[in-house]
């Protein structure tokens, strides 16, 4: 009667650290490449051939697991406090996009009146003094027009009082903005 294969394995695990700490240096990676040579030379256990020598497979596939390792590691670039990948991090453009489209919609929707006060302040960045002089009307009407519209714009777009508008662009922004100049 043939022993299992897999019942061997466990034999070689101390020689495999052994040979994996001298490869590595370091015991927390050599332990994570014994892992790693145990569980696929599990998966792949069918592949040895009885009668040949286990330790020698494992060592292989240990030692190509390390090489392997080792190429990978050459390619990345450390980033423990996370700096780097920070600056590669974008938001998706089309979040935007969708947004843009929405408040185009819900814009149109807007009386004349209150597209046009939204557009002197918050896109043409008219102070309230300077729309009422264009429109011909009192500041509180425009501030007012101003209010309401971007009450409306809220309600229309489902926004709540702490969301916030993934504007494509600084006019929109400015628009939407509670205080166009912070926009």
């Amino acid at each position: 009667m043939t022993r299992d294969p897999r019942e061997e394995l466990v034999e070689h695990i101390p020689a495999m650290r052994a040979f994996a700490m001298s490869l590595t240096r370091n015991s927390a990676t050599a332990d994570d490449m014994v892992q790693d040579a145990l569980v696929k030379a599990w998966t792949k256990i069918d592949s040895f051939q009885a009668g040949t020598n286990m330790r020698a497979w494992l060592f292989t596939i240990l030692r190509n697991t390390y090489y392997s390792h080792f190429r990978k590691r050459r390619r990345e670039v450390e980033d423990g406090d996370g700096v780097l990948s920070a600056g590669l991090a974008q938001k998706p453009d089309h979040d935007g996009r969708l947004q843009m489209r929405d408040f185009n919609t819900a814009f149109a929707e807007l009386n004349e009146e209150q597209q046009e006060a939204l557009v002197l302040v918050g896109a043409g960045g008219f102070s309230y003094e300077e729309a009422a002089e264009t429109c011909g009307v009192a500041v509180g009407t425009i501030k007012s027009r101003v209010n309401r519209a971007r009450a409306r714009l809220s309600e229309l777009m489902g926004l709540d009082d702490d969301d916030t508008l993934e504007a494509t662009d600084a006019v929109t922004a400015a628009i939407v903005a509670e205080n166009p100049s912070a926009a």
